[in-house]
């Protein structure tokens, strides 16, 4: 089985084990499985062919009866169902076989059942052959979304589902490629929660110092290199950019770098840059009083960074891979930096701070300058940059920007295969016209039509020795309304796009 802790240790309070297995679909068939409840996920408009007699019979009286209909995401549960042994019976249907809808059957289902009593949960499809190790990796995905719940600072928090142990039932072929699955699944599982942990918990929790404690509290647990650059050591390497943000906070920033190896020393490494913006006020350009609390949501990008961290570490593939994380606060302080001020950046580039709530460029522009030293193989940012890419593209795909068409097909193809897909953004050399400054190398801002663009411009004059591409995930790294809450996005991304590129 594959054991996922829900809640990482550590600084996290610790959670029970979720077991993640395979059961072989023998002679008695999914009539005959141990387990609290079956949850059979149903393809097709109909009573699927080939199910058991006794599901078949439930299925069909529930239809008859009007209490079940063939729409995605409906679900249905039935208690001592004649002739099987679960002791509940569930049935949901999904609008087709694929991982994605799989998925959010799985997740209908267990939204019905997470709060009832049922410990261990077996999951089947019905209808289709097509399960696959994609199958394995939605459904730990679909089950860890499900279930988290945020309690740090909430007391009040509903108690934790008891769900305890997951099976998925496949055909003895089918079951070393669906462990493999599940495993691949654990480990992102544990980089979303964490992405997510992190991300949720307040900014008078969250400061740039607690990232850097995560980051060595990781480092100790998996074996990671990590180092921590304070003010001091950020103002010798003249990081005037990243520094300009920070100096309006009272809070120190910490420049962070968390190095996995699991190949040789000579290859080159992948690099992740996630901005680390732990509360953004805006500064002096301050935003509106409305909604401004999301802005503890401005260090998703360093969350994801984390998140991936460590679900490379625990999958170990034969890459190496570098996380840097600035972080820092936005803050409206008598010494914050002004509209119209001048700062120098690490690579030597003058910026024009014309707004000064576009922080998140210039804290990536020194990082960016920063991982050449490493002479990485690719250089992945990762940033909530615009509200201009949430309009573009809503809260359904992050946006990616890479002037290397091989590299964004990467990308995307990382993305569809993590369910959590990304659309390529244009950088055409016109939108760069817009950063044009008459006191500086460029300004930070460009005209609002297009924002998302001229933001990845800006990063792009940063870019020239890397191979690099960057992801706005303004729109996908939290929820708002109802539902406020991290996403722990683009953590499947990124961390598949790194299994891709494992030697």
């Amino acid at each position: 089985g594959v054991s996922l802790n829900r809640i990482t240790s550590g600084v996290f309070p610790v959670g029970r084990i979720m077991d993640f297995k395979t059961i072989v679909n023998g002679p008695g068939g999914l009539a005959a499985v141990a387990a609290d409840t079956l949850l059979v996920v149903l393809v097709g408009n109909a009573v699927p062919e080939g199910l058991d007699k006794p599901l078949s019979a439930a299925l069909a009286a529930a239809v008859s009866q009007g209490d079940f209909v063939f729409k995605a995401g409906h679900s249905l549960v039935l208690h001592g169902a004649a002739g099987i042994k679960a002791s509940r019976l569930a049935f949901v249907a999904a609008a087709s076989a694929s991982p994605k809808h799989f998925r959010n059957a799985v997740v209908a289902g267990v939204t019905a059942l997470k709060s009832g009593g049922t410990r261990h949960l077996a999951v089947a499809l019905a209808g289709s052959d097509d399960l696959d190790d994609a199958h394995a990796q939605a459904l730990v995905a679909a089950v860890s979304d499900t279930v988290y719940v945020y309690r740090h600072t909430k007391p009040s928090a509903p108690a934790p589902s008891v769900l305890a142990k997951v099976s998925l039932v496949c055909a003895k072929a089918q079951s070393a490629g669906i462990a493999g699955g599940l495993l691949h699944g654990a480990g992102v599982a544990e980089g979303v929660a964490l992405a997510r942990e992190c991300a949720n918990r307040p900014a008078n929790h969250c400061t740039p110092s607690f990232l850097a404690a995560e980051a060595k509290r990781l480092g100790k647990e998996f074996g990671l290199k990590v180092e921590v650059l304070e003010r001091k050591d950020c103002e010798k390497l003249g990081m005037g950019s990243f520094l300009a943000v920070a100096q309006g906070s009272h809070e120190a920033p910490k420049f962070i770098v968390m190095r996995y190896q699991g190949a040789a020393k000579t290859e080159a490494p992948i690099v992740l840059v996630g901005k680390g913006i732990t509360f953004d006020t805006g500064g002096i350009s301050i935003k509106p009083a409305g909604e401004m609390d999301e802005m503890k949501f401005d260090m998703g990008g360093a969350a994801s960074v984390l998140g991936t961290m460590r679900a490379v570490a625990q999958l170990k593939p034969k890459v190496n891979l570098i996380g840097i994380v600035p972080a820092c606060e936005n803050m409206p302080d008598g010494r914050a930096v002004k509209p119209g001020d001048v700062v120098t950046s690490m690579s030597g580039q003058t910026i024009e701070i014309l707004n000064t709530d576009a922080e998140g460029r210039l804290i990536l522009c020194d990082a960016l300058t920063y991982a050449e030293r490493f002479k990485p193989a690719v250089v992945v940012d990762i940033a909530t940059l615009t509200g201009a890419c949430v309009i573009a593209l809503g809260h359904q795909r992050t946006g990616l920007f890479a002037p290397d068409d091989a590299l964004a097909a990467e990308l995307l193809a990382a993305g569809e295969r993590g369910l959590d897909p990304a659309w390529r953004m244009p950088l055409d050399e016109e939108y760069d016209d817009g950063l044009k400054s008459n006191f500086a190398d460029m300004g930070n801002v460009g005209p609002r039509p297009g924002g998302a663009i001229t933001a990845a411009m800006f990063l792009k004059r940063f870019t020239a020795k890397l191979n690099w591409a960057h992801l706005d995930v303004a729109g996908t790294a939290w929820k708002s309304g109802a539902a406020k809450g991290a996403t722990g996005r683009p953590v499947p991304l990124l961390t598949q796009f790194v299994l891709s590129r494992a030697s």
